[in-house]
């Protein structure tokens, strides 16, 4: 996430926001901001989100995600808002919308769904 500018905005129990600068290396050659700056921070932001609804001291891991492209990514930044839609003991049902801020509007980009489950320690 370092490489990519993103911060860990907020946490709280099965939601979180991760933000992102739409930098010159995370374009397309289109000038907008690559699906996969798009899809890591989302991905992200729903695995926090699903880690703030597991076990303490669980750690989180992806086992599917998808992802629907909704409109070109440009402006200044991107904003991943992750949320749990269904927890459960084995499997995390999450998702993320993704926007991007241009001149202070913020335009929904991206739609990911996807499943998490825990990493028990040990």
């Amino acid at each position: 996430m370092a490489t990519l500018g993103a911060k860990l905005i907020a946490v709280l129990p099965g939601h979180a926001r991760i933000e992102a600068p739409i930098l010159p290396g995370s374009l397309q050659q289109h000038g907008y901001a690559h699906a996969g700056l798009t899809f890591a921070i989302g991905d992200s932001a729903a695995g926090y989100a699903a880690l703030g609804v597991m076990p303490e001291g669980s750690e989180v891991l992806t086992t599917e995600m998808k992802i629907n492209l909704l409109a070109p990514a440009r402006g200044e930044r991107l904003i991943a808002r992750g949320r749990v839609i269904k927890p459960g003991r084995r499997l995390v049902i999450v998702q993320a919308d993704v926007h991007a801020v241009e001149d202070g509007q913020e335009t929904h980009v991206a739609l990911l769904t996807g499943t998490m489950i825990p990493l028990l320690p040990g």
